[in-house]
């Protein structure tokens, strides 16, 4: 029988990266609500807003953001995530990766410290397109109540901070 020595050592290993699974992330180019789709005027702006069918964002994360080199008003973002809130379950601007960042940063933000209380930590390096500062936020938050916190796999960690 095969004994997993790490399930019985008590630590609990963190992939970032698994905070992004599952999640829709649909884009959504202003360009399309442009005048000419090149110039941003408020009337056409909200005529084509509101005719627009918002549907199909329904419980996506939303990556707002403008192919065309044109000043966006902050207002227009602003117009944007107003007709989005009924349907999406959030809204970010930029690419759908920084989108996905911003989400898993999100998250991480969420985590309730009290979960890894007096517990050893690995957390897994390994994760695609996870942000730098969402290690950082997660070592902020989880030091103080931390037995230990290391970077890596089990197999191979870097000691980060053993109280």
């Amino acid at each position: 029988m095969i004994e997993n020595r790490v399930e019985k050592s008590g630590l609990i290993q963190l992939d970032l990266s698994d905070f992004k699974k599952g999640a829709k992330v649909l884009p959504l180019d202003l360009r399309n609500f442009l005048f000419q789709e090149l110039i941003l005027k408020e009337k056409v702006f909200r005529e084509k807003v509101a005719a627009f069918d918002f549907q199909t964002y329904q419980d996506a994360h939303v990556a707002v953001f403008c192919s065309e080199d044109t000043i966006i008003p902050l207002w227009a973002y602003m117009v944007i995530t107003s007709a989005l809130k009924p349907y999406a379950e959030s809204v970010f601007i930029g690419s759908e990766k920084e989108a996905l960042q911003s989400l898993i940063l999100s998250k991480v933000k969420d985590i309730s410290a009290e979960e890894y209380k007096d517990r050893r930590v690995i957390v897994k390096g390994c994760g695609e397109d996870v942000p730098a500062q969402a290690y950082v936020v997660l070592t902020e938050k989880l030091q103080p109540v931390v037995k230990s916190l290391m970077f890596g796999e089990a197999c191979s960690t870097v000691p980060v901070f053993k109280s």
